[in-house]
């Protein structure tokens, strides 16, 4: 009788089968989950997060010019970066924009408003890196809070 007709009349010969499939397959989706990972994390190197440190951080509902500040994950401060001021919970009549210069500072003048009986509120902050840069901005920026006189 040759190998192939006792594999043939074997009918325990494919139980193990499966349950090598198996792992083959999860030993090869966590190397391709690695290499991957590994990928990603190159990229992480070339790009820099963006944030806006505005100053004065804390307003009141009046008309007010506000210095923003772009800087990198360096603390640097980055030019030509984008900076768009809009309503959150506090209320503006438009939206500011301006371009970072060279200090990477920008400044508007915005006018907030809270509603009745609203005593604190934000104003949201948005940056557009500048174009042909590493710069990203993925994470959530800082805000500008707006507290009603007397609160």
């Amino acid at each position: 009788m040759s190998w192939l007709e006792r594999l043939a009349a074997d009918e325990r010969g494919i139980e193990g089968l499966p349950v090598r499939l198996i792992i083959a397959f999860v030993v090869g989706v966590a190397a391709l989950s690695v290499m991957l990972n590994m990928i990603s994390g190159v990229e992480s190197f070339a790009v820099a997060e963006l944030d806006v440190k505005p100053e004065p951080h804390v307003v009141g509902p009046e008309e007010q010019t506000i210095e923003l500040t772009a800087i990198g994950s360096d603390d640097g401060p980055v030019a030509d970066a984008t900076i768009v001021v809009e309503s959150g919970t506090a209320t503006l009549d438009s939206m500011a924009v301006a371009t970072t210069d060279t200090d990477g500072t920008a400044s508007v003048t915005i006018d907030p408003s809270l509603g009745p009986n609203q005593a604190k509120g934000t104003v949201t902050i948005d940056i557009e890196p500048p174009s042909g840069s590493n710069y990203m901005d993925r994470r959530e920026n800082s805000h500008i809070t707006v507290v009603a006189s007397g609160a």
